[in-house]
């Protein structure tokens, strides 16, 4: 494998960890895909730093069982006060 894809499946893994975030805020915010973010912290860095790997599947695993809730939450803001405007 290649130093810098190393280096980035590291960096993200961090980010993850230090932040609690999710596999879409780690791909904008490094200017990724989604696929690859995943790739790279659920199978690249098994190989490089299996400790640190186990800590942001613990994070993402967290994340994935709540994404329906922030889903829900995130349409109940959509149409808040919208209802009345699409009657």
């Amino acid at each position: 494998m290649k130093s810098y894809i190393e280096e980035r499946a590291v960096e993200l893994a961090n980010y993850i960890v230090e932040n609690k975030a999710t596999v879409r805020a780690a791909a904008k915010k490094f200017g990724i895909s989604k696929s690859t973010v995943h790739k790279d912290v659920t199978e690249r860095l098994l190989q490089i730093n299996s400790a640190l790997a186990e800590q942001a599947k613990a994070v993402l695993d967290k994340n994935k069982a709540e994404r329906h809730i922030r889903g829900g939450m995130a349409t109940k803001a959509k149409y808040k006060g919208n209802v009345e405007a699409k009657k």
